[in-house]
C-alpha cells in the first residue's frame, strides 16, 4: 500500500489538565517523538506486516531524522520522502492530560510544499502495484487532490483521512474516497458540503449518511472510546464498539486506526471486518505515551482480536 501524508516531530508535555483559552498549565518535561498523520499511519500498517511506501516531505534539519527513524527501523519505504532544503520539518505541539486526552497545534512545514506534479509522477509509477492508497490532509491541498484523483482514475481503493477538513475537499468527493473523519471532522465536512453552519446533529449517523450519498462510498466515523460507525450510500448504518481499555495517551489513535484499516483493505479484507480490526488496534495504541509506542504488531493484535476476526491461514 501507499501512504501520502505528513512526517512530523511531536513535542509533548504531560499535564494534569488541558489549558483553556488564556490559561497556563505546568506539566512535566518536554518529550519528542516521531509523528505526523501520514507517517504514523504508515508505521501502524507496517507494524502489522503490510508493505508500505510513504510519500511526503521533510526539511533539511535535525527533526527530519527523528520523524523518519522509527519508520526506517520498521521497514517502511521512505526513499520517496522528499528532503526540501528551504523548509522545516513539520512540528506538532501537544499537551496530554491525566486521562490521556490531548490538544494539538501543528506547524506543517515541508508537507505544505508538496506539489501535485511530484505526487502525480510518483503515483504514476506506484499505483499499478498498489491495492490501497491512504491520503492524509495535513499536506498541501494540491497534493491531496492529485492523489485522490489518481487513485480514482486507476481504480485503486482510496482512504481519505480528512484531518483537517477544508473547503477544497468538497470537490474531491465525486472521486469516491472512503472518508474516515472523527466526530468533529464529520461536523465540519457536513457543513462544508451542505453550506450551512447550524447546530450539529446529535447522532453522527445522519451527517455520515449524507456524506456517503455524496461520495457513493462508505463513510467510516471514528468515535474514540465508542468505537466507529460505518455509513453506506444506501443508508445502511453499522456500529462497531471498541473494547474497554485504560487510555494513557490518545495521541495517534486515529492514525493507527487509519493505517490498519487501509492495510486490511489492501489485503482484501471486507470493509466491516477491516473496521473492527482497526478499532481494536486503535484501542491498543492508547496504552502507551506518544503516537507510535503503543501501535500493535501483527502478533499482539491477533491475540486481542475476537475469534471471528482472526486471520485465516
Amino acid at each position: 500500500m501507499v501512504v501520502i501524508g505528513a512526517v512530523h516531530v511531536d513535542l509533548v508535555v504531560a499535564a494534569d489538565r488541558l489549558p483553556g483559552p488564556g490559561d497556563t498549565v505546568v506539566g512535566s518535561e518536554l518529550v519528542s517523538h516521531g509523528g505526523g498523520k501520514g507517517a504514523n499511519a504508515a508505521l501502524a500498517a507496517r507494524r502489522i506486516g503490510t508493505e508500505v511506501t510513504l510519500l511526503g516531505a521533510v526539511g533539511d534539519d535535525e527533526h527530519a531524522a527523528v520523524g523518519l527513524a522509527d519508520l526506517e527501523a520498521a521497514g517502511v519505504r521512505v526513499d520517496r520522502v522528499r528532503h526540501l532544503p528551504d523548509a522545516q520539518t513539520g512540528t506538532a505541539l501537544i499537551v496530554v492530560d491525566a486521562q490521556g486526552q490531548n490538544q494539538i497545534a501543528v506547524a506543517p512545514g515541508a508537507g505544505q510544499a508538496l506539489k501535485a506534479v511530484h505526487i502525480a509522477a510518483e503515483l504514476d509509477e506506484l499505483l499499478a502495484g498498489t491495492d490501497c492508497l491512504l491520503v492524509s490532509t495535513e499536506v498541501a491541498p494540491e497534493a491531496v487532490a492529485a492523489a485522490v484523483e489518481a487513485a480514482a482514475a486507476a481504480g485503486v481503493i482510496c482512504v481519505l483521512n480528512c484531518a483537517p477538513p477544508y473547503p477544497g475537499l468538497v470537490e474531491l468527493l465525486s472521486s469516491g474516497p472512503i472518508l474516515t473523519p472523527n466526530q468533529h471532522e464529520l461536523v465540519l465536512l457536513d457543513q462544508l458540503v451542505a453550506g450551512y453552519h447550524g447546530a450539529p446533529a446529535t447522532d453522527p449517523a445522519y451527517p455520515a449518511v449524507r456524506l456517503a450519498a455524496r461520495t457513493g462510498a462508505p463513510v467510516v466515523v471514528t468515535l474514540g472510546a465508542d468505537g466507529a460507525l460505518v455509513a453506506h450510500p444506501d443508508n445502511e448504518i453499522e456500529r462497531v464498539p471498541a473494547p474497554a481499555t485504560a487510555a494513557r495517551d490518545t495521541t495517534g489513535a486515529g492514525d493507527t486506526f487509519n493505517g490498519v484499516l487501509a492495510a486490511k483493505l489492501a489485503g482484501g479484507t471486507p470493509l466491516l471486518q477491516a473496521v473492527r480490526t482497526a478499532v481494536v488496534a486503535a484501542s491498543m495504541s492508547v496504552r502507551e505515551p506518544g503516537a507510535r509506542a503503543g501501535m500493535p504488531t501483527a502478533e499482539s493484535l491477533s491475540e486481542e482480536l475476537p475469534m471471528n476476526l482472526q486471520p485465516h491461514h
